[in-house]
């Protein structure tokens, strides 16, 4: 499609497209912070519980990035 090969099309769906949606996720938690009015430790509570999985997921990422340099 486009002259791109589906590896190229994969990869950019899973850095650009996923860095994109956890940047929306981000704003949909401050958001819901500010409509509901939570205050700082409120709205540090939510980065916190919601943010969790994100955090998660980047270090899942790096800590295979740093796994496959090893086993090279």
């Amino acid at each position: 499609m486009f002259g791109f090969t589906e590896e190229q099309i994969a990869w950019f769906g899973m850095t650009v497209g996923v860095a994109g949606f956890m940047l929306y996720m981000v704003f949909i938690i401050f958001q819901l912070a500010r409509e509901s009015k939570a205050g700082r430790f409120g709205t540090f509570v939510l980065f916190l519980g919601l943010g969790v999985g994100l955090i998660g997921f980047v270090a899942k990422g790096v800590i295979k990035f740093f796994m496959a340099g090893l086993d090279q």
